[in-house]
Protein backbone atom coordinates (compact mmCIF):
# COMPACT_ATOMS: atom_id res chain seq x y z
CA UNK A 1 0.00 0.00 0.00
CA UNK A 2 1.29 3.49 -0.79
CA UNK A 3 1.20 5.93 1.95
CA UNK A 4 2.02 9.71 2.11
CA UNK A 5 4.74 10.27 5.27
CA UNK A 6 5.34 13.60 7.09
CA UNK A 7 8.33 13.55 9.96
CA UNK A 8 8.97 15.73 12.90
CA UNK A 9 12.39 17.30 14.23
CA UNK A 10 13.78 16.10 16.97
CA UNK A 11 17.87 16.31 16.74
CA UNK A 12 19.46 12.49 17.45
CA UNK A 13 16.39 11.50 18.74
CA UNK A 14 15.50 10.66 15.06
CA UNK A 15 17.10 7.66 15.55
CA UNK A 16 14.28 6.12 16.47
CA UNK A 17 13.28 6.70 12.78
CA UNK A 18 15.35 3.54 11.45
CA UNK A 19 13.03 1.49 13.86
CA UNK A 20 9.81 3.12 12.33
CA UNK A 21 11.08 2.60 8.68
CA UNK A 22 11.57 -0.90 9.59
CA UNK A 23 7.97 -1.28 10.77
CA UNK A 24 6.71 0.47 7.35
CA UNK A 25 8.46 -1.73 5.29
CA UNK A 26 7.56 -5.15 7.42
CA UNK A 27 4.07 -3.58 7.02
CA UNK A 28 4.59 -3.64 3.48
CA UNK A 29 3.85 0.06 3.40
CA UNK A 30 5.63 2.46 0.67
CA UNK A 31 6.53 5.79 0.97
CA UNK A 32 5.65 8.07 -1.40
CA UNK A 33 5.35 11.79 -0.79
CA UNK A 34 7.68 13.00 2.01
CA UNK A 35 8.21 15.83 4.63
CA UNK A 36 9.94 17.00 7.38
CA UNK A 37 11.37 19.23 9.38
CA UNK A 38 14.80 19.33 10.44
CA UNK A 39 16.23 16.18 11.37
CA UNK A 40 12.80 15.46 9.78
CA UNK A 41 13.63 16.90 7.28
CA UNK A 42 17.11 14.19 6.35
CA UNK A 43 14.92 11.29 6.27
CA UNK A 44 12.63 13.01 4.47
CA UNK A 45 15.12 14.05 1.79
CA UNK A 46 16.76 10.42 1.95
CA UNK A 47 13.05 8.43 1.43
CA UNK A 48 12.51 11.01 -2.14
CA UNK A 49 16.12 10.24 -3.09
CA UNK A 50 14.96 6.60 -2.97
CA UNK A 51 16.96 4.75 -0.38
CA UNK A 52 15.77 1.85 1.04
CA UNK A 53 15.01 1.60 5.04
CA UNK A 54 18.00 -1.19 5.18
CA UNK A 55 20.21 1.56 2.87
CA UNK A 56 19.28 4.42 5.23
CA UNK A 57 19.70 2.28 8.46
CA UNK A 58 23.36 1.58 7.04
CA UNK A 59 24.06 5.26 6.56
CA UNK A 60 23.02 6.31 9.91
CA UNK A 61 24.54 3.59 12.05
CA UNK A 62 28.05 4.51 9.92
CA UNK A 63 27.66 8.15 10.60
CA UNK A 64 29.97 10.05 13.22
CA UNK A 65 27.31 12.76 13.83
CA UNK A 66 30.30 14.32 15.72
CA UNK A 67 31.78 14.85 12.58
CA UNK A 68 28.94 18.20 12.22
CA UNK A 69 30.66 19.61 14.84
CA UNK A 70 32.79 21.95 12.76
CA UNK A 71 33.96 25.37 14.22
CA UNK A 72 35.66 28.05 12.09
CA UNK A 73 39.52 27.21 11.90
CA UNK A 74 40.41 29.85 14.18
CA UNK A 75 38.63 28.73 17.46
CA UNK A 76 41.18 25.73 16.79
CA UNK A 77 43.82 27.86 18.14
CA UNK A 78 41.98 30.43 20.30
CA UNK A 79 38.67 28.36 21.75
CA UNK A 80 37.89 31.74 23.79
CA UNK A 81 37.14 33.21 20.25
CA UNK A 82 34.34 30.87 20.20
CA UNK A 83 32.15 33.24 22.08
CA UNK A 84 32.06 36.79 20.37
CA UNK A 85 31.98 34.11 17.58
CA UNK A 86 28.75 33.04 18.44
CA UNK A 87 27.49 36.86 19.56
CA UNK A 88 28.44 37.87 15.70
CA UNK A 89 28.05 34.56 13.57
CA UNK A 90 24.84 33.64 15.60
CA UNK A 91 26.16 30.06 15.87
CA UNK A 92 29.09 27.81 17.18
CA UNK A 93 29.24 25.39 14.21
CA UNK A 94 29.64 26.51 10.60
CA UNK A 95 27.30 23.16 9.78
CA UNK A 96 29.28 22.69 6.54
CA UNK A 97 29.97 19.01 6.84
CA UNK A 98 26.74 18.60 7.53
CA UNK A 99 25.73 20.17 4.13
CA UNK A 100 28.61 18.26 2.17
CA UNK A 101 27.12 14.82 3.71
CA UNK A 102 23.94 15.66 2.35
CA UNK A 103 25.25 16.34 -0.89
CA UNK A 104 26.93 13.61 -1.50
CA UNK A 105 24.36 11.08 -0.38
CA UNK A 106 21.97 12.25 -2.15
CA UNK A 107 23.98 12.84 -5.28
CA UNK A 108 24.81 9.17 -5.03
CA UNK A 109 21.02 8.45 -5.74
CA UNK A 110 21.76 11.68 -8.78
CA UNK A 111 19.55 13.89 -6.45
CA UNK A 112 21.25 17.85 -6.33
CA UNK A 113 18.49 20.00 -6.96
CA UNK A 114 14.90 20.02 -6.34
CA UNK A 115 14.12 19.17 -10.47
CA UNK A 116 15.83 15.84 -9.72
CA UNK A 117 12.81 15.12 -7.67
CA UNK A 118 9.18 14.03 -8.50
CA UNK A 119 7.22 17.81 -8.09
CA UNK A 120 5.38 17.63 -4.63
CA UNK A 121 7.31 14.31 -3.68
CA UNK A 122 9.40 15.85 -0.87
CA UNK A 123 8.78 19.19 1.20
CA UNK A 124 11.07 20.51 3.89
CA UNK A 125 10.51 23.34 6.27
CA UNK A 126 12.66 26.22 7.59
CA UNK A 127 11.99 29.73 9.14
CA UNK A 128 12.72 32.68 7.94
CA UNK A 129 13.92 35.11 10.58
CA UNK A 130 14.02 38.32 9.00
CA UNK A 131 10.13 37.82 7.36
CA UNK A 132 9.15 35.79 10.53
CA UNK A 133 7.43 33.15 8.57
CA UNK A 134 7.35 29.63 7.82
CA UNK A 135 9.58 28.70 4.92
CA UNK A 136 8.52 25.74 2.41
CA UNK A 137 11.36 24.53 0.35
CA UNK A 138 10.72 24.33 -2.81
CA UNK A 139 7.33 25.77 -2.72
CA UNK A 140 8.36 29.23 -1.34
CA UNK A 141 11.62 29.66 -3.21
CA UNK A 142 10.61 31.43 -6.17
CA UNK A 143 7.66 33.80 -4.35
CA UNK A 144 10.11 35.36 -1.53
CA UNK A 145 13.74 34.79 -2.84
CA UNK A 146 13.86 34.93 -6.94
CA UNK A 147 14.82 31.33 -6.77
CA UNK A 148 14.02 28.51 -9.54
CA UNK A 149 13.74 25.50 -7.52
CA UNK A 150 15.31 23.65 -10.10
CA UNK A 151 18.42 25.75 -9.39
CA UNK A 152 18.55 24.89 -5.91
CA UNK A 153 20.04 21.93 -4.41
CA UNK A 154 17.71 20.10 -1.80
CA UNK A 155 21.05 19.60 0.45
CA UNK A 156 20.88 23.44 1.23
CA UNK A 157 17.64 23.54 1.88
CA UNK A 158 17.58 20.37 4.25
CA UNK A 159 20.60 22.51 6.21
CA UNK A 160 18.66 25.05 6.47
CA UNK A 161 15.68 23.45 7.88
CA UNK A 162 18.67 21.22 10.37
CA UNK A 163 19.89 24.84 11.38
CA UNK A 164 19.15 24.43 15.13
CA UNK A 165 19.54 28.02 16.44
CA UNK A 166 22.73 29.05 18.04
CA UNK A 167 23.64 25.64 17.42
CA UNK A 168 24.51 25.78 13.86
CA UNK A 169 25.08 29.12 12.50
CA UNK A 170 22.18 30.34 10.41
CA UNK A 171 22.26 30.36 6.25
CA UNK A 172 21.53 33.19 5.10
CA UNK A 173 19.12 33.98 1.48
CA UNK A 174 18.51 36.74 -0.85
CA UNK A 175 15.55 39.04 0.44
CA UNK A 176 13.47 41.09 -2.14
CA UNK A 177 14.96 44.15 -1.01
CA UNK A 178 18.49 43.61 -1.42
CA UNK A 179 19.12 41.96 1.87
CA UNK A 180 19.96 38.85 3.53
CA UNK A 181 17.29 37.10 5.02
CA UNK A 182 18.59 34.92 8.15
CA UNK A 183 17.37 31.10 7.76
CA UNK A 184 17.21 28.59 10.56
CA UNK A 185 15.71 25.89 11.72
CA UNK A 186 12.42 24.80 11.18
CA UNK A 187 11.33 23.84 14.02
CA UNK A 188 11.02 27.23 15.48
CA UNK A 189 7.79 27.70 13.34
CA UNK A 190 7.05 24.23 12.77
CA UNK A 191 8.38 21.17 14.04
CA UNK A 192 5.79 19.07 12.83
CA UNK A 193 4.07 19.73 9.52
CA UNK A 194 0.96 17.66 9.21
CA UNK A 195 -0.57 20.21 7.49
CA UNK A 196 1.85 20.45 4.74
CA UNK A 197 -0.30 17.49 2.47
CA UNK A 198 -3.96 18.77 3.43
CA UNK A 199 -7.03 17.86 4.99
CA UNK A 200 -8.31 14.15 4.29
CA UNK A 201 -10.80 14.82 2.06
CA UNK A 202 -8.07 16.02 -0.28
CA UNK A 203 -5.28 13.74 0.06
CA UNK A 204 -4.17 11.37 -2.24
CA UNK A 205 -3.12 8.73 -0.42
CA UNK A 206 -3.55 8.00 3.25
CA UNK A 207 -1.12 10.00 5.66
CA UNK A 208 0.97 8.69 8.25
CA UNK A 209 2.05 11.15 10.81
CA UNK A 210 5.45 10.75 13.44
CA UNK A 211 5.94 12.92 15.72
CA UNK A 212 9.02 12.60 18.60
CA UNK A 213 7.91 13.54 21.69
CA UNK A 214 8.61 13.74 25.27
CA UNK A 215 5.19 12.03 26.54
CA UNK A 216 2.71 9.23 24.73
CA UNK A 217 1.30 11.74 23.33
CA UNK A 218 0.22 15.58 22.83
CA UNK A 219 -1.68 16.81 25.87
CA UNK A 220 -1.99 20.12 26.99
CA UNK A 221 0.74 19.92 29.83
CA UNK A 222 1.56 22.76 31.66
CA UNK A 223 5.20 24.25 32.02
CA UNK A 224 6.46 24.98 35.16
CA UNK A 225 8.03 28.50 35.14
CA UNK A 226 9.64 29.88 38.37
CA UNK A 227 12.78 31.39 36.81
CA UNK A 228 14.33 33.48 33.99
CA UNK A 229 15.23 30.14 32.34
CA UNK A 230 11.93 27.92 32.91
CA UNK A 231 10.48 31.24 31.11
CA UNK A 232 13.15 30.94 27.83
CA UNK A 233 12.75 27.08 27.65
CA UNK A 234 8.57 27.38 27.91
CA UNK A 235 8.91 30.36 25.37
CA UNK A 236 11.03 28.07 23.05
CA UNK A 237 8.90 24.86 23.24
CA UNK A 238 5.74 26.84 23.08
CA UNK A 239 6.85 28.63 19.46
CA UNK A 240 7.89 24.96 18.71
CA UNK A 241 4.40 23.43 19.33
CA UNK A 242 1.47 25.92 18.94
CA UNK A 243 1.38 26.65 15.44
CA UNK A 244 1.61 22.25 15.31
CA UNK A 245 -1.19 21.65 18.10
CA UNK A 246 -3.61 23.93 16.20
CA UNK A 247 -3.39 21.76 13.37
CA UNK A 248 -3.43 18.36 14.84
CA UNK A 249 -6.26 19.59 17.23
CA UNK A 250 -8.74 19.28 14.38
CA UNK A 251 -7.43 15.98 12.27
CA UNK A 252 -7.62 12.78 12.88
CA UNK A 253 -5.01 11.79 15.90
CA UNK A 254 -5.54 8.16 15.02
CA UNK A 255 -2.90 8.80 11.57
CA UNK A 256 -0.43 10.31 14.30
CA UNK A 257 2.45 7.65 15.37
CA UNK A 258 3.77 9.48 18.57
CA UNK A 259 7.47 8.15 19.70
CA UNK A 260 8.27 9.18 23.07
CA UNK A 261 11.94 10.00 23.51
CA UNK A 262 13.10 11.03 27.04
CA UNK A 263 15.93 12.41 28.47
CA UNK A 264 18.23 13.03 25.53
CA UNK A 265 18.93 16.18 24.10
CA UNK A 266 18.61 16.87 20.63
CA UNK A 267 21.84 18.75 19.89
CA UNK A 268 23.84 15.82 22.05
CA UNK A 269 26.43 14.61 19.05
CA UNK A 270 27.69 12.66 21.20
CA UNK A 271 25.39 10.08 21.46
CA UNK A 272 26.14 6.74 21.94
CA UNK A 273 25.41 3.86 20.19
CA UNK A 274 24.02 2.06 22.83
CA UNK A 275 21.29 5.01 23.55
CA UNK A 276 20.91 4.92 19.07
CA UNK A 277 19.89 1.36 19.06
CA UNK A 278 17.85 1.92 22.60
CA UNK A 279 15.92 4.61 20.17
CA UNK A 280 15.49 2.50 17.43
CA UNK A 281 14.57 -0.25 19.28
CA UNK A 282 11.71 2.33 20.70
CA UNK A 283 10.57 3.59 16.91
CA UNK A 284 9.90 -0.28 16.09
CA UNK A 285 8.01 -1.26 18.88
CA UNK A 286 5.65 1.73 18.75
CA UNK A 287 5.33 1.54 15.03
CA UNK A 288 4.90 -1.99 15.26
CA UNK A 289 1.54 -1.53 17.50
CA UNK A 290 0.52 1.65 15.53
CA UNK A 291 0.43 0.20 12.36
CA UNK A 292 -1.06 -2.88 13.26
CA UNK A 293 -4.34 -1.01 14.50
CA UNK A 294 -3.99 1.84 11.85
CA UNK A 295 -7.26 1.92 10.25
CA UNK A 296 -5.20 4.22 7.29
Amino acid sequence: MRIDAVFSGGGVKAYAYMGVLESIDNHQLQLERTAGTSAGAIVSALIAARYSYEEIEKLIYELDVKLFMDPPLITQYLPLLKWPLLYFQMGIYKGDKLEEWLTEKLAAKNIRTFKDIKEGYLKVIASDLSMGRIVVFPDDLMAYYGIHPNDFPVAKAVRMSAGFPFFFMPKKLPGKKGTKNIIVDGGLLSNFPLWLFGQKKHQLRPVLGIKLTEQDSEGNQEEKITNAFNMFYALFHTMKKAHDMRYISKSEENNILFIPVENILATDLNISDEEKSHLAAVGKARADTFLARWPR
